[in-house]
């Protein structure tokens, strides 16, 4: 596994819009504070050509001209990191037009994006062999004040911090609108992680996941090179981290037995499932557990829940392609990076 190298102090952050971009609000005004607040603390910037761009039907521009913007600030020397403007939803039009050849043998940087940026975070492990961070996107940098997640992202792209720890608190519903743009996470409901079966847990392995919503939408397509991502990386064996956002709770078991059938969870070592964007929905009697644990229930690892991880913030950065050690003891979860 590739590692690119931390952020230096003075070192310039770069800005893509791969997925949506940050053209309307809140977002623009959200954006345009975190490009300050990078300024004063003595970063450069360096900003795409669609970080403003909003002609494109679900991602910021034209899949061809997304990828381009991608290719050249992954590849060239603009930046020394990439924090992506936001999700959205039709970034897998852009996958193929993204140069993974040229991005592999290039010099490793930090991308960072989670929801839609899965079609990246996700193939830059599995199939360029290089470390990205499912973390929060750009806008989320312009809130005031800073939730403490938002410094555990930027210490981890600085290398300044390879631990981290659950929040005590999470947001069901965002104060955030186009009149308060920089509103900071609205963190009202206590943090209650459970563990399948309920037992404290301590397990190691290689990082891989993301969304499931884009998950299973490249499962079994030309980009689905987990078979040989599972070979190469066996005797580490595989942690897996999920969360979704627009599907529901039917929806999520049938991404998970999709993946599972799809042969994606061989050596698996343990499953990191964030909450999900319906939290606290049941169907037909299926809740947001029964839906993951009744499928994962064979393999026999630890299964981890209402994890910090993805649409309902705060979020931990977990490096997608790391390997990661992961403790869950008396309700409190940690996850530790190893850079091998």
């Amino acid at each position: 596994m590739r590692y690119p190298k931390f952020l230096k102090d003075n070192g310039t952050i770069g800005f893509v819009a791969p997925s949506f971009g940050c053209a309307a609000e809140p977002y623009r005004t959200a954006f345009d504070n975190a490009l300050r607040r990078f300024s004063k603390m003595g970063y450069g910037t360096f900003l795409g050509a669609n970080c403003y761009v909003d002609c494109g039907v679900g991602i910021s521009n034209e899949p061809r001209l997304c990828a381009e913007e991608l290719n050249e600030a992954y590849c060239g020397s603009g930046c020394d990191v990439l924090i992506s403007c936001g999700g959205g939803e039709l970034m897998c039009e852009v996958v193929p037009y993204m140069d993974l050849k040229r991005i592999a043998e290039a010099e490793p940087k930090w991308y960072m994006g989670f929801s839609d940026n899965t079609n990246f975070t996700f193939l830059s492990a599995t199939i360029c062999d290089t470390a990205a961070v499912y973390g929060p996107c750009a806008a989320a940098f312009g809130m005031e004040p800073w939730h403490p997640a938002l410094q555990d992202a930027l210490d981890l792209l600085r290398g300044k911090k390879d631990t981290f720890r659950g929040y005590d608190r999470w947001e069901r519903e965002s104060l955030k609108s186009e009149e308060e743009p920089l509103m900071p996470y609205h963190v009202t409901e206590p943090s209650v992680i459970k563990s399948f079966p309920q037992k404290d847990a301590h397990f190691s392995g290689r990082l891989v996941g993301g969304c499931m919503d884009c998950l299973v939408n490249l499962t079994g397509t030309e980009f689905d090179h987990v078979k040989e991502f599972n070979r190469r990386y066996r005797k580490d064996g595989l942690i897996w981290f999920l969360e979704s956002c627009d599907l529901n709770i039917m929806s999520i078991r049938r991404a998970v037995w999709q993946m599972k059938h799809a042969g994606w969870f061989s050596h698996v070592r343990g499953f990191l499932i964030g909450r999900p964007l319906c939290h606290g929905q049941e169907m037909f009697g299926m809740d947001q557990y029964r839906a993951v644990t009744e499928l994962l229930a064979e393999y026999g690892v630890p299964v981890i829940m209402d994890l910090d991880i993805g649409h309902l913030p705060p979020m931990m950065p977990v490096i997608s392609g790391g390997y990661a050690h992961v403790s869950f003891e008396d309700g409190q979860f940690a996850v530790r990076y190893e850079y091998r």
